[in-house]
């Protein structure tokens, strides 16, 4: 399968860190899924800005994109995302600027107004406070004036940057994210492998309110999604485990390490905790091929997605790379028509 008809797929990662691992052996897992990635036909393979989170290693997401960039051949590589509000957007041009120039034609962009960490964090990553919903649409206007044609009387330019053309994505779980990438004519890419509540109704805006730009003629929607797939069923459920510790964890105030799988979950957390796992984490394919093909096919059917993004935080290296696996070897049988072009 090269990926070259139906419906692109392509991976999130996170760079875990797991329970007896280090990052360096994060980083090194997460170039090896990249180049399976590449060979097994996805179209990009994006990383994640987090901060002060022991088990994600993704904090400099711009440096790991190189590194994934520099040991990969075709894939695009890029950021699902880079937290705008946390960075002046002239070093995110000039960083993003720069991978362009080393990487042409394979750099992604994509932004989001989250913190991508605590309050704490926030704080000092950021210094000082602003409204981020108002800043937001103009950080990323200024952001995307970088990577225009230098004019003549320019104070101000992206070094590398300038001219080159960076695809910018907005990222989002929210309302307001689908209607400014709508009203920017930007691509849109849903979180919906965390935050489900939103995903109709910000595609429903975003397509209904999309203006043509520069940059894109029409709307185009990715969403992401968690993908646990193994032989059977039951391998994927103990293989989701993981994932669903590292989600009581966080929402306990107690982020660590990605754990291994355990068999039963019911004597580890309470029935609240038990339904706000199955509410937030409810668009995951978890089970065997045949379950993982029904899953995304309906899927598709629901959201019309032009692209599917897949993440997985699966404990086992070689068990995340055959999920991996499995998915690319259903991505044909559940294509839908969407179109193809050089986002």
């Amino acid at each position: 399968m090269d990926g070259t008809t139906g419906i692109p797929f392509s991976i999130l990662d996170l760079a875990p860190v797991k329970a007896g691992g280090t990052i360096a052996d994060s980083f090194r897992e997460t170039l090896d899924l990249a180049r399976h990635a590449e060979a097994w036909g996805y179209r990009r393979f994006w990383l994640a800005e987090h901060h002060n989170i022991a088990g994600i290693a993704s904090a400099a997401t711009a440096v790991l994109i190189g590194h994934v960039a520099s040991g990969t051949k075709t894939i695009r590589v890029g950021s699902g995302g880079v937290m705008l509000p946390n960075h002046a957007p002239l070093v995110i041009a000039e960083q993003f600027g720069t991978l362009e120039s080393l990487y042409p034609g394979r750099i992604d962009l994509g932004v989001g107004r989250a913190p991508g960490t605590d309050q704490l964090t926030m704080r000092v990553l950021r210094r000082t406070l602003t409204n981020v919903d108002e800043d937001f649409p103009r950080e990323v206007a200024e952001l995307l004036s970088y990577f225009a044609p230098p004019r003549p009387a320019q104070a101000v330019r992206a070094v590398p940057g300038a001219g080159l053309k960076v695809p910018v994505w907005l990222l989002g779980s929210s309302l307001y994210s689908a209607q400014l990438a709508a009203l920017m004519g930007l691509p849109f890419a849903f979180a919906s492998h965390f935050a489900p509540d939103l995903l109709l109704p910000a595609l429903e805006i975003y397509r209904a309110e999309f203006r043509p730009s520069e940059a894109l003629d029409a709307p185009y929607v990715m969403s992401c999604v968690n993908v646990f797939a193994a032989a059977t069923d039951a391998e994927a459920r103990r293989l989701f485990t993981s994932l669903q510790q590292a989600f009581i964890n966080l929402r306990r105030g107690q982020p660590g390490l990605l754990s291994p799988p355990v068999d039963g979950t019911q004597d580890r957390w309470s029935e609240v905790e038990m339904a706000g796992i199955e509410h937030a984490l409810r668009y995951s394919a978890v089970g065997s091929p045949e379950t993982v093909r029904r899953w995304l096919e309906s899927f598709i059917d629901l959201t019309q997605a032009d692209e599917i993004m897949v993440t997985a935080q699966i404990f086992d290296h070689a068990a995340r790379l055959r999920s991996m696996e499995i998915v690319a070897a259903v991505r044909d049988q559940v294509a839908g028509g969407a179109r193809l072009d050089n986002l």
